[in-house]
């Protein structure tokens, strides 16, 4: 789940960023907001949902592991946040002083938007951070009153929502980043549960998933669209209750074919490609946005391409969207070759 996750966020950035150039600097916007009807395809694309319910899973396990050794959670704790602070500090540290010499050697005064669009996806690194911060609570929280967690953190959420819709108190929507966000992570202590769970238990959870976005959708309170879409109420932005929704679809999706991708990792090129995507997967994500800025400046300086990209998306635009992989890959690669080797994850033990 998680590789599958990473290179959708990958092949996502990669693919379907779409950027405009202002006298501010470049301005991202996506296909969603030219095209009717694809912002169905994002309840499965959307999976950082995902992300968050692995990661509770990981962590649980992890924290058994270490307390077995003897190891406090104070030190448990520090050293998961060692470990994805100090990459995503060095990144986000190395991109402003780079854009801040070349902006003022250059006099390129949109420098600094370029800088914000690479060190962007480090957001998400930050809520991460929170959630392991917090960990010793989640866990206190789990042990002491288990799935009522969850639905404690869903009604908060559902309130949030509340005051932001219907009373207009806008500030409080920045609690959902860590209610929703919390409860994604705190469903990942359920996930052996579930797994055990009779098959028809994972068609209720898809479908009580898919009718709570159906309804909460197409009430009109929400947009269908989980990403953002310029000029539309997003979802993610700060989240909303929506994405609890989508949570529940998503474990669901991932119960239903759970077996299928069982069988298929017992073949070992299937099973060598998720370890190898596994292992690289801070580095990758940590450097994808770089490798992309790479590609795209290259093009520019070397062939002379237009930075503009094609708006409103035409057919030739949608045809070499598997071409767009190519640059921002080959471009990413020597950057983690050359900085992200002491970030890879140790193989994973059979």
């Amino acid at each position: 789940m998680r590789a599958l996750s990473l290179i959708v966020v990958v092949l996502w950035h990669w693919c379907f960023t779409i950027l405009q150039w202002s006298p501010g600097g470049p301005q991202p916007t996506s296909p969603l907001g030219f095209t009717s009807g694809l912002w169905v395809f994002t309840w499965l694309l959307q999976v950082l949902p995902l992300f968050f319910y692995v990661g509770g899973h990981v962590h649980l396990l992890s924290w058994e592991r270490a307390c077995a050794r003897g190891v406090g959670i104070g030190a448990f704790v520090w050293k998961r946040l060692r470990a994805l602070a100090i990459p995503g500090l060095s990144l986000a540290l190395t991109w402003a002083v780079l854009g801040a010499i070349v902006g003022r050697a250059f006099d390129l005064s949109w420098m600094g938007q370029v800088v914000i669009l690479i060190i962007s996806p480090l957001w998400f690194l930050a809520v991460y951070l929170v959630l392991i911060a917090l960990l010793p609570i989640s866990l206190y929280l789990h042990r002491k009153y288990d799935v009522l967690v969850l639905i404690w953190l869903g009604g908060a959420a559902l309130a949030v929502d509340v005051l932001r819709f219907r009373y207009g108190i806008d500030w409080v929507s920045w609690l959902n980043m860590v209610l929703v966000w919390g409860l994604a992570h705190q469903a990942g202590f359920f996930y052996e549960r579930i797994v055990r769970l009779p098959r028809r238990f994972d068609v209720a959870i898809l479908t009580t998933g898919l009718f709570a976005l159906l309804g909460l959708v197409f009430s009109g309170l929400y947009p269908g669209s989980m990403v953002g879409v310029p000029g539309e109420l997003s979802n993610m932005a700060p989240p909303t209750f929506v994405i609890v929704a989508l949570l529940v679809f998503q474990m669901g999706v991932v119960e239903v074919f759970r077996p299928v991708m069982e069988h298929r990792l017992q073949r070992p090129l299937w099973h060598r490609v998720n370890e190898t995507i596994n292992r690289f997967a801070l580095p990758l994500f940590l450097f994808h946005t770089t490798g992309m800025a790479i590609a795209r400046g290259l093009g520019w300086w070397v062939f002379g391409e237009d930075l503009n990209d094609h708006v409103p998306p035409d057919l030739q635009w949608w045809l070499t969207r598997p071409l767009a992989i190519v640059a921002p890959l080959l471009c990413t690669l020597p950057v983690i070759a050359l900085f992200g080797r002491r970030w890879r994850r140790r193989p994973i033990s059979r």
